[in-house]
């Protein structure tokens, strides 16, 4: 499929080579002033001035002004110290912005973030605005700066002043508006205090509800056409300026990648899966799960024991409208002339074998908890038997008492101690105006699938030759209301995709990150006998401070194998984006990537296969950033190595096994996301041992 990418990014390349500045020893006490590190100057420092009259040995500071007393001068080559440019051509953006844009700040990485009140206003109660942030980096795509130019959606500004607001909870103010300025709230300036009635709060969704201002809808249309136009309008208006132009010497217009040299594809057979067998004991090969596994059956169905019992938790009121609708549904299936669905025996061969006696009632929402603990602790059950709950949640997607919507999380977690898997179900998906929900079609899929794979079956696996690899996955979640950070690891999966195991800890702890993947690695030898390469998927950046207790680990082991690091960034809008010129949609196709730094990469993945796919609206995914690192000096030197891993990253977004639909995310980091956002509810600090074992999280 020929494509034509255009990013997000404007090269440039300024006439002026030596320029003089003056610099303090000491830090000024005013914003404008840029503190400069000693080896941004790449030398140039010497004999000029020595490091011990630098500000802690290591800093200097300019404004880039000739008006300054007390400081030196300093001719400084551009080229030869690129770094130090950045920090001068941030300042000629800076400063032009100030006068240009409706407010202006910088972010906590220095880039520039500018908004723009927009020209259609619908509300009476705030100003919305549009946000742009513009990111200077030097020779990543072409071979000088570049501005990074990213359209980060839309915000609003109360229009009630600080002043005009009485007897509020002051913690709930984040950003504050003043003049064309944003500063945090905690950190006011004084002189800002003493003008209230010039502060205006941004409303943030801790905000909204205070103010009865209601939350934005999320957009699951294709955002592609969205940036570009409005990327596009904000270059063509803001940054054609002669002057700008000048001093920095760019074109106002997009970059073009060049197809051959800078943008890849993966292989075509990995967009493979394999699933059942046919009469032959051939296996079937497919790309689209929500089409095929309803034709190709499991990969394997759930493994022995082969007796599963199931038996429903709900409330009292609910057993002749939303259970009796779940169990119709999934012994007989969807009844329907034009979208009929299966019964579950024959969509995932497992049949429904319901233990009645084992069923748990509960009067009301508040009682739940207390009735289905004493009911499971006390449970029946028989040998060699896996038993699953099927929970009807009567608490409402829209309800605002925590309380209520805290107790799934309680149940889960009490089923897990008792070796118990589960399934939730919300209620008012099932029954809805009085009868079964006509629509229910398009959830069973997805539910029926969940619990194969909870119950040990593989519903389909990567078509791929087998290696003693062992890839695993990090993810966090940050849990808002116990402001705590959790991780899930290991999460172990073999080359193949399919899952080995895992745990779930604290973020700052790298000891215990060490540790599990010590577990994981010793596991896989006790029956691989060999690993030849250790992959960690990592949710971000990994420092070396978290790299060195696992070399450690891995030496403890007797093992001399390389340790690939994969880190997987979702990039949303605050980063680089490409976008294909010659498709209307603009989103180029799944599978392509592009080199954009050392060993940095972002790679499409998606569900524009060819160019007869029709994504579906949630489908219309932004790329990943991934950024490789390795144990071994100079193992990307071979592009076929870095390709290999893309190629897997792109592999594991096809193993997500709680729905038929693609997801942009490997399982190796969507997984432990998932775990970090349940984790935080637990009463226990450790995982029972039992849900170590099983995608109980699904």
């Amino acid at each position: 499929m020929q494509q034509s990418i255009l990013l997000n990014i404007i090269p440039f390349a300024p006439a002026a080579k030596e320029l003089t500045f003056k610099f303090l020893t000491h830090k000024p006490d005013h914003e404008t002033f840029s503190p400069i590190h000693k080896d941004d100057l790449e030398g140039q420092l010497q004999g000029i001035i020595e490091e011990e009259k630098l500000e802690h040995g290591n800093w200097l500071y300019t404004n880039f002004s000739d008006d300054l007393e007390d400081a030196f001068s300093m001719t400084v080559n551009l080229d030869e110290s690129p770094y130090f440019a950045l920090h001068y051509y941030r300042h000629i953006i800076r400063e032009y912005f100030r006068k240009h844009a409706s407010l202006m700040h910088c972010n906590f990485t220095k880039d520039i973030v500018v908004w723009y009140e927009a020209k259609d206003q619908s509300s009476s109660k705030f100003t919305l605005f549009y946000q742009f942030t513009l990111k200077l980096q030097q020779a990543r795509i072409s071979e000088g700066p570049e501005m990074v130019v990213s359209f980060d959606g839309t915000t609003k500004i109360l229009k009630r002043s600080l002043a005009e607001i009485n007897n509020f909870d002051t913690q709930l103010y984040n950003w504050i508006a003043y003049k064309n300025r944003l500063y945090r709230y905690k950190y006011m300036p004084a002189d800002i205090k003493n003008d209230l009635a010039n502060a205006f709060p941004v409303l943030s969704n801790n905000l909204k509800p205070h103010f009865e201002i209601a939350f934005d809808s999320p957009d699951f249309t294709n955002r592609y056409p969205k940036y570009l136009q409005n990327i596009n309008g904000f270059v063509k208006k803001y940054l054609n300026d002669s002057v700008l132009i000048q001093q920095l010497g760019f074109k106002a217009e997009l970059y073009t990648t060049d197809q051959e040299g800078e943008v890849g594809t993966i292989e075509y057979e990995s967009f493979d899966l394999e699933y059942g067998k046919d009469t032959k004991g051939i296996r079937y090969t497919g790309r689209d799960p929500h089409k095929d596994f309803k034709k190709y059956k499991a990969y394997m169905p759930a493994p022995p024991p082969n007796n599963v019992k199931f038996f429903f938790i709900y409330q009292k009121n609910q057993k002749t409208t939303a259970v009796k609708a779940l169990y119709d549904f999934l012994k007989d299936g969807y009844k329907h002339d034009r979208w009929p669905f299966p019964s579950m025996e024959s969509y995932i061969s497992q049949p429904l074998q319901l233990d009645i006696e084992a069923n748990i009632e509960f009067d009301t929402i508040e009682t739940a908890f207390d009735t289905i603990k004493t009911a499971v602790k006390n449970m029946k059950r028989l040998p060699d038997t896996k038993y699953m709950a099927l929970f009807v949640n009567p608490v409402s997607k829209f309800e605002k008492d925590q309380t209520k919507v805290n107790i799934y999380y309680k149940i889960k977690e009490v089923l897990l101690y008792e070796n118990i898997l589960s399934q939730v179900v919300k209620a008012e998906h099932l029954f809805k105006n009085g009868k079964p929900n006509d629509y229910f079609n398009t959830f069973l899929p997805h539910i029926e699938i969940a619990l194969l794979a909870k119950l040990g079956g593989i519903p389909w696996r990567l078509k791929r030759p087998s290696t003693n690899e062992l890839i695993v996955g990090v993810g966090a979640f940050y849990s808002i209301t116990r402001k705590t950070r959790f991780v899930g690891s290991a999460f172990c999966f073999n080359n193949e995709g399919v899952f080995k195991g895992f745990d779930c800890f604290r973020s700052q702890d790298a000891t215990s990150l060490a540790g599990s993947i010590r577990e994981a690695v010793a596991k896989f030898i006790a029956v691989n006998y060999k690993a030849t390469r250790l992959i960690i998927h990592f949710y971000k950046d990994i420092s070396k401070k978290e790299l060195e207790p696992i070399m450690q680990t891995l030496h403890t082991l007797g093992l001399n194998i390389p340790v690939v690091i994969v880190t997987v960034n979702k990039t949303e809008s605050k980063s680089i984006i490409g976008f294909d010129t010659l498709s209307k949609e603009l989103m180029p196709q799944s599978g392509t990537y592009i080199k954009i730094g050392n060993n940095e990469y972002l790679l499409f993945n998606n569900t524009r296969y060819d160019e007869n796919s029709k994504p579906a609206d949630k489908e219309y995914h932004f790329p990943l950033k991934l950024n490789l690192s390795s144990s071994i000096p100079n193992y990307f030197d071979d592009p076929a190595v870095a390709k290999q891993l893309i190629d897997q990253v792109f592999q594991f977004s096809r193993m997500y096994w709680k729905s038929t639909n693609q997801q942009s995310l490997p399982v190796t980091i969507k997984y432990p996301e998932m775990v970090a956002q349940i984790y935080p509810y637990f009463t226990y600090d450790k995982l029972a041992d039992f849900g170590k074992e099983n995608l109980w999280f699904l």
